[in-house]
């Protein structure tokens, strides 16, 4: 399947997966074209995860990505840290209480471009 980035609008998302299958294709990383290839789909694609799902799913210290939007419902105690494209305002305070750290799709591929040790949720 190729990645047809131009039927979208908005530039920073088209940035995004295209950096995200540059990454893909220079590390053989099946994982990063993944979440480009759900990215680059419509938007019936996307993920919309709550704290509470990435509470019971993950334990202390992994690293979680989610390719669509992060919500606020549920608790998270945890410390974990997050990539995705979009977190609510809700989602954000509490990861922030929780000790958690905040990521950008991008930011997390060029940190781990191999892909290694990151569970992704959808």
């Amino acid at each position: 399947m190729s990645l047809n980035a131009e039927r979208k609008t908005s530039a920073q998302l088209v940035e995004i997966i295209t950096g995200l299958n540059t990454i893909s294709r220079e590390n053989g990383s099946s994982l990063w074209r993944d979440v480009a290839e759900r990215l680059a789909s419509g938007r019936r694609r996307y993920s919309a995860v709550d704290l509470g799902k990435i509470e019971r799913m993950c334990a202390d210290g992994d690293h979680v990505v989610v390719a669509g939007s992060v919500l606020g419902g549920g608790k998270l105690e945890k410390k974990v840290t997050i990539s995705a494209l979009k977190f609510s305002k809700q989602a954000e305070g509490k990861i922030s209480e929780s000790g958690s750290k905040i990521m950008t799709l991008l930011e997390c591929a060029s940190e781990n471009p191999k892909g290694t040790g990151i569970r992704v949720i959808r």
